[in-house]
């Protein structure tokens, strides 16, 4: 086993690591062997998460991924605690829907709402991808970062707004920059794109009761689960993956197809 191979024991930070994707995320690393740092902007319901993960040496903590001060305190307690983190999962991300579940047209979002978008989804993308990235040892080392962007960066539309299709969009441009700048030193950078996945952020727009409508449209007929969207992390931060950087794994059932 070369230094650029993963093994467990691994720290790995998740960022929106508090809901249902990001959970997911952290359960799969858990129960690989690796200790897992929960981050969210909830702080007590990263630490419930936490404490429930298999295995030792796991922590929760608050993180404001839009605040630059907030992500280095963040890696500077999770260094301390478990070490310099090898994996990062920037998962954290928002989507806001009209008071009615629907999305709001272009015309109809405020700037207060496309700021608020673009500073969590890109900007924190950008801000913990770079603290990581400032935290490498000198040389060659083991190292892997996933993005989640969407389908709808893809698509441009069906039940995302603007803000957080551009947003999605930018993540991925993103990834495929810091794939080539991080590959020198060892570490792998890729995202993942969810389509309709069963998690809080779809039932905003699609009470169960609706399944029907978007099942229609899938391939697979099913909604996605977060332990899907999982799997394609699982992969991405193993050592089956250790020529695969600055690529986006669709896991959307067929949803979309090239």
């Amino acid at each position: 086993m070369n230094s650029l191979t993963a093994s467990a024991g691994q720290t790995a930070i998740v960022t929106g690591g508090a809901g249902g994707i990001g959970a997911a995320i952290c359960r799969y690393l858990a129960n690989a062997g690796h200790r897992v740092a929960v981050a969210d902007l909830d702080g007590q319901a990263a630490a419930r998460i936490a404490a429930s993960l298999t295995g030792d040496g796991h922590l929760g903590l608050s993180i404001d991924v839009a605040d630059e001060s907030s992500v280095q305190r963040a890696f500077d307690h999770v260094t301390e605690a478990a070490g310099r983190p090898a994996i990062l999962v920037a998962g954290a991300g928002v989507l806001f829907f009209k008071p009615d579940g629907q999305r709001p047209l272009i015309k109809e979002i405020s700037l207060d709402e496309w700021q608020r978008t673009i500073s969590i989804n890109q900007t924190g993308c950008f801000l913990t991808c770079r603290e990581y990235a400032r935290r490498l040892p000198e040389g060659r080392s083991f190292g892997r970062i996933v993005t989640i962007s969407s389908v709808t960066a893809q698509l441009g539309g069906y039940r995302s707004n603007a803000a957080y299709i551009a947003s999605k969009a930018a993540v991925i441009g993103f990834t495929k920059a810091l794939a080539r700048e991080l590959a020198p030193q060892g570490v792998t950078v890729n995202s993942v794109a969810p389509g309709l996945i069963d998690a809080p952020m779809l039932r905003q727009s699609l009470p169960q009761g609706r399944d029907s409508e978007a099942v229609a449209a899938i391939p697979l007929g099913r909604i996605g689960l977060p332990e899907d969207v999982a799997d394609a992390v699982a992969y991405l931060v193993s050592e089956g993956s250790n020529y695969q950087t600055g690529t986006t794994i669709d896991v959307n059932g067929g949803y979309r197809m090239q």
